[in-house]
């Protein structure tokens, strides 16, 4: 009688674990910003990174940059990189920073063909936690505020 229970398990687990499981320990990301500007992870060792996709027209998108923004204006040891995760025209997005301005670099990325290392997003926003070793922290799908940041980068030394 336990076998059904026990098959039934490991069929919900590997529904649900392999949600994320496709990325490397250390993921690459190098993208062009909307400024023109090259952008590689790889660069950012040493420092926490913040990557973040997000949509123009996610409303808990929106909520959460200027967390973000003053989150990494207050933390020495923190950097973030936004993707705009949208199929729009790059102007589009370029006038949507500017009536909603952060403290770090914006990129927009094909979804039709995502960053290679980084799971597309099961949802928006979803943010990655890359530490200064290069490695994953669990990803946060939802909006994050400066307390939910805080909780898992420790403040600058």
């Amino acid at each position: 009688m336990k076998l059904p229970y026990l098959a039934a398990g490991i069929a919900l687990l590997a529904a649900v674990a392999p949600a994320f499981a496709a990325m490397p320990e250390k993921p690459t990301l190098q993208v062009k910003t909307l400024d023109g500007k090259p952008f590689d992870l790889a660069q950012h060792r040493g420092t926490w990174v913040i990557v973040n996709y997000w949509a123009t027209w996610c409303a808990p998108c929106i909520k959460e940059m200027p967390e973000i923004s003053d989150f990494v204006k207050t933390h020495k040891n923190v950097q973030a990189i936004g993707l705009a995760f949208e199929d729009t025209d790059k102007a589009e997005v370029a006038a949507f920073v500017q009536k909603h301005p952060v403290s770090y670099p914006i990129a927009q990325v094909d979804v039709t063909d995502p960053p290679k290392d980084f799971d597309p997003p099961k949802g928006l926003p979803t943010t990655y936690l890359i530490k200064p070793d290069g490695t994953l922290a669990p990803p946060i799908v939802g909006g994050v505020d400066k307390v939910k940041l805080g909780k898992v980068i420790p403040d600058s030394p």
